[in-house]
């Protein structure tokens, strides 16, 4: 008998189209319930309480009760950092989904990959931040410098409380439109957060899409600008 974990099991729950599509609207970070997992899915409310119940006993999904209504969100952000590697290796092998529309450019330039910013914006900020040595990944994990830690402290970004988390301060993820990372762990979620406090960034509802304000580009104009001189006519073309 094969010792370590069981991948076929884990992978045999995702794989599944139903449970794929509840999982990948999930990605979103927000907690869904059980009805807007089966609209999503397009199954019957019964069929995704049984698929539901499944993904809980892997502990791939929580939920929680409230009122009449239960509330389903990812188990983590490890779970996340699965879901997003497996977008990203179907996107590269050219297995993507039928584009829905308008709302696919849309998530394409800026989304929330469970808790922080991907996409084209999410893309940019990685690589600026490398660029001008706010992070080093010399040694492989992205590490933020002094030079980065002063610039986020400046900004208002409270790092002593992200670098308290039990998660890595900074983790590549490689995103899935990109085929290239952005920047996840406790600093991309409190970046998140900053923007969408500071209204640079806008929910898209029904949508893991993210709207970049007026605000929100000259904001990230001036945080990437520096880096690279030639991304601000690029933004400012798209601003208009």
């Amino acid at each position: 008998m094969k010792e370590g974990p069981s991948i076929a099991s884990v992978a045999a729950l995702i794989g599944d189209p139903a449970r794929a599509n509840m999982l990948a609207a999930l990605m979103s970070g927000r907690a869904l319930t059980a009805g807007e997992l089966a609209r999503e899915a397009g199954i019957a409310a019964p069929t995704a309480s049984g698929h539901l119940a499944r993904l809980r006993e892997a502990g791939l999904v929580l939920v929680e009760a409230q009122g009449r209504h239960r509330y389903v969100r990812l188990a983590g952000p490890e779970v996340a950092a699965v879901l997003e590697g497996l977008m990203g290796l179907s996107a590269r092998d050219g297995r993507l989904r039928t584009r829905p529309g308008p709302r696919d450019p849309a998530l394409r330039t800026a989304r929330v990959c469970y808790d922080h910013l991907a996409g084209e914006w999410g893309v940019r900020l990685y690589d600026a931040l490398l660029a001008d040595g706010r992070l080093d990944a010399a040694g492989g994990s992205p590490v933020l410098t002094t030079r980065g830690r002063a610039f986020f402290a400046a900004e208002g970004i409270d790092l002593a409380a992200a670098a308290s988390s039990r998660r890595p301060l900074c983790r590549a993820c490689l995103d899935w439109s990109e085929r290239r990372p952005h920047l996840a762990g406790a600093l991309g979620r409190a970046i998140l957060d900053h923007a969408i406090a500071r209204h640079w960034l806008r929910r898209v509802p029904e949508s893991r899409a993210l709207a970049v304000t007026p605000p929100g580009l000259s904001a990230f104009r001036a945080w990437t600008a520096a880096a690279d001189p030639a991304n601000a006519d690029t933004l400012r073309s798209e601003a208009g």
